[in-house]
């Protein structure tokens, strides 16, 4: 049996066929080639590892510097007090020699100072011989010395320093231009960038180490604007005040602390953003000295609860807990309870950002600050005030809130205290001033809400749901309105030790 030849189709339909299929096949392959150039645009932006960082090590080591420095200690300071023992005795004599060499021989043996001496590292800025470095590396220092990648060793001069940031800016002078390196963008970098530390760990020069961006916005309490780098580029002892590189060469951070149980690399480094030290590095340059931004409150979290007591959708803003008197946002009519959700135009996500954000913008700057005030927001113009200055002057001590007088006690099981309105006999009891006002809390139930929440007797309770109250029955009344609104939680702006928060408590089903 023959098999049948398959014949291809000819005539009209088969040429309308065969166009078709040439078309599909151009199409596909358009798309073909788009998604390949997608792709490789994909890539391009998650700047995969060099086969070597020797060619970019080479353009940069040379604008890192050793920085050496040394001040005054007795010799013999960092021993222990002689033992005591009966005169003449071997042991008496013994211990006499062996602090004797120490420096520690006591009316024999005068003590005598000696030179201690830390290291450090630091980078070139400027072609003139401007340096940076972190504060704490040159910190009581009574000598600086600089050491170039070319050994040569040349006296530095602190130009200026603050203490808030860790920074500190060296000058030394030279007759040729230094190579020096810019600053780049650390906002743009994302976890898992790579990155490149260059310093002078245990006094090793021109120590080179790679690694990427382990983490962003990192706060390990060292000051008041937290939001360190966290990369896991070894970095040890001696790196301080190095600087970190992008792969463009350019300074994203500085090096600055480590996590380490045993002193060594672990792999856990932080380095200060360069979006936050470039700020500070060019004031310090230009006025010898830091002139941050100053808005005048005192602000807190806005924790899930407090976002629910406020109507806000999510917990977002800082919360004002404080105004300064006479402050930038005393003047812009900025209240306690206010929950400022954008300054400058930038949005406040959290309240930690609020200080940076404030700190990087220009000292007597006409802006606006929007507030989230009794459920609608609102605009407000605010002049800024100079941190410094406010500091110096003393105004960062003082803040007022409005606050209330009070009368009458009683028990509310809901949130778990006990109130009374304040007597001459209660504020001697909790030592209470006499201008401070409000509801007392006399007794607290263990395991109640307001256990959980820190409450404790001798606080006073100031505000509820950010309305003043003036006695005990104030309060049972708001909480009774925040149940019967459909409310979960209520409000409560409490003063405890001179300190005032916020606090939100279950209202309970009543």
């Amino acid at each position: 049996m023959t098999r049948p030849i398959a014949r291809r189709p000819t005539g009209p339909v088969a040429v309308a066929r065969a166009v078709g299929e040439t078309a599909l096949l151009r199409w596909a392959a358009t798309v073909l080639v788009v998604a390949a150039m997608l792709v490789a645009a994909a890539a391009a932006r998650a700047a995969p590892a060099p086969d070597s960082f020797a060619d970019l090590a080479e353009k940069l080591v040379p604008a890192v510097v050793n920085i050496s420095t040394t001040q005054k200690v007795q010799d013999g300071a960092d021993l222990p007090e002689m033992p005591q023992f009966p005169p003449g005795s071997p042991f008496d004599e013994f211990f006499r020699d062996f602090f004797n060499r120490r420096g520690q021989g006591g009316a024999e043996r005068p003590q005598r100072p000696r030179n201690a001496t830390a290291l450090g590292s630091g980078f070139i800025v400027r072609a003139n011989g401007f340096i940076v470095t972190n504060y704490h590396v040159i910190e009581g220092a009574e000598e600086i010395t600089v050491v170039l990648h070319d050994n040569t060793s040349l006296e530095a001069k602190l130009i200026g320093r603050d203490d808030k940031t860790d920074l500190a800016v060296l000058k030394v002078e030279t007759d040729k231009p230094l190579p020096f390196v810019d600053f780049g963008d650390s906002d743009v970098m994302r976890v898992g960038d790579w990155v490149l530390a260059i310093g002078n760990p245990f006094g090793l020069g021109g120590t080179v180490t790679a690694g990427i961006i382990s983490a962003r916005s990192r706060e390990i309490n060292a000051g008041p604007y937290d939001d360190f780098l966290q990369t896991d580029a070894a970095i040890n002892r001696g790196n301080s005040g190095g600087p970190m590189f992008n792969m463009d060469g350019k300074v994203i951070g500085i090096n600055t602390a480590i996590y380490s149980p045993s002193g060594g690399s672990v792999g856990i480094g932080f380095a200060i953003p360069s979006a936050l030290a470039r700020g500070v590095v060019d004031q310090i340059i230009e006025f010898g000295r830091t002139k941050r931004g100053w808005l005048g409150v005192r602000i807190q979290s806005v924790t899930p609860e407090l976002a629910e007591s406020l109507g806000l959708q999510k917990p977002e803003g800082a919360l004002v807990a404080g105004v300064t008197e006479g402050g930038p946002a005393a003047k812009a009519g900025i209240e306690t309870g206010d929950v400022i959700l954008q300054f400058d135009g930038k949005p406040i996500s959290e309240s930690r950002r609020l200080p940076r954000v404030v700190a990087d913008t220009p000292v007597d700057k006409q802006t606006s600050v929007q507030v989230w005030r009794k459920g609608a927001r609102k605009d407000l113009p605010v002049t800024l005030g100079e941190l410094e200055a406010a500091e110096e002057s003393g105004l960062l001590a003082s803040t007022t809130d409005s606050q209330s007088d009070a009368n009458k006690p009683q028990e509310l099981d809901s949130l778990g205290v006990t109130l009374s309105a304040l007597t001459d006999a209660l504020r001697k009891q909790y030592t209470l001033a006499d201008d401070q006002k409000g509801v007392v809390v006399t007794a607290v139930t263990g395991g109640s809400p307001a256990a959980e929440k820190g409450l404790k007797p001798g606080d006073l309770i100031v505000e509820v749901g950010q309305a003043e109250v003036t006695n005990p029955e104030d309060v049972a009344k708001k909480v009774t309105e925040a149940r019967n609104g459909g409310r979960k939680s209520v409000l409560l702006l409490v003063e405890s030790g001179g300190d005032l928060r916020f606090v939100a408590l279950p209202v309970g089903p009543g």
